[in-house]
C-alpha cells in the first residue's frame, strides 16, 4: 500500500520474477498510442488528461474499504499515472491533489490530480468511484490531439478506436480514426510474461516500475493532507 512495502519486492526479485499487471501497457492500442507520440505525430506532447469513474457503495466491497486500499487513487488514479507516464516516457518531479472522502467509508472518493513532469509537461487527471461510468484518454501535443476512446476497460476480445485530430475543423470533425483488431490484453500480458519466464524475452518491467507508482500514489496523498505540491 505504499513505496515502502513495495520496496520489499526487490529482496526476491533475482529468485522470481515480478512485474506489476498493468494489462492495458500490452494492448495495441496503448502501443499504437505511444508510438504516435514517439513518432512526433502530435509534434511535442504538453499535456496528457484523463478522466475514469463509476459508480459503487457498496459497503462490503473491497474498494470501499480503507484499511486494505479502497478508494479511488488507489483503484483507478494508478491507471491514469501509468498513462502519463507510458506517453511521457518519463517519471513526475512533484505532483499536486485534492481528495474528497466518503463520510461513511473515509476512501477517497474523488481524486484530482496534477502531476508535472518537468519541461513544460504535465498529467492532469480525476478519478472517483462515485460519479457516472466514464473514461477517456487525451494527449494534446503542439501540433495535434490524440484520444484513446476506451482506454482502460477496452472490451476483450473486441476493437478499439483511437483518434488523431489536428484541430483542422472545430468540434473534432476533422478528427481522423484507426481501428485497432480485436485482442484480451489480459492474454496479451499473460503471453509476455509466460515467455520472460520460459527465457524467450526479457521481463519486460519489474519492481522498480511498481516501487516508482507507489511513490506517486505517496505523494499524492501527501499533498491530499498537506494541500500544497509535493515533490516525489
Amino acid at each position: 500500500m505504499n513505496a515502502q512495502e513495495a520496496e520489499q519486492l526487490r529482496e526476491v526479485a533475482g529468485q522470481v520474477h515480478i512485474m506489476e499487471a498493468f494489462m492495458v501497457r500490452f494492448h495495441p492500442q496503448w502501443l499504437r498510442a505511444r508510438g504516435l507520440v514517439r513518432s512526433g505525430a502530435l509534434g511535442e506532447l504538453r499535456t496528457v488528461q484523463v478522466a475514469f469513474s463509476y459508480f459503487n457503495r457498496q459497503s462490503d466491497d473491497i474498494r470501499n474499504r480503507l484499511d486494505v486500499g479502497g478508494g479511488a487513487l488507489y483503484d483507478i488514479g494508478c491507471y491514469a499515472i501509468v498513462a502519463g507516464r507510458f506517453l511521457f516516457a518519463a517519471e513526475p518531479l512533484r505532483v499536486v491533489a485534492l481528495l474528497d472522502r466518503d463520510p461513511d467509508f473515509q476512501t477517497d472518493r474523488t481524486a484530482t490530480a496534477m502531476l508535472d513532469f518537468g519541461a513544460g509537461r504535465r498529467l492532469d487527471f480525476t478519478v472517483s468511484t462515485q460519479s457516472v461510468p466514464y473514461q477517456r484518454v487525451q494527449a494534446l501535443g503542439t501540433r495535434s490531439r490524440l484520444e484513446l476512446e476506451i482506454p482502460f476497460n477496452a472490451p476483450l476480445g473486441g476493437v478499439t478506436r483511437i483518434f488523431v485530430d489536428d484541430a483542422g475543423t472545430p468540434g473534432g470533425a476533422s478528427a481522423m480514426a484507426e481501428t485497432l483488431a480485436p485482442c484480451d490484453m489480459y492474454t496479451l500480458q499473460g503471453d509476455a510474461f509466460s515467455r520472460a519466464v520460459r527465457g524467450e524475452i526479457a521481463l519486460p518491467l519489474g519492481p522498480d516500475d511498481a516501487i516508482c507508482n507507489m511513490r506517486i500514489l505517496d505523494a499524492l496523498f501527501k499533498s491530499g493532507r498537506s494541500a500544497q505540491w509535493e515533490t516525489v
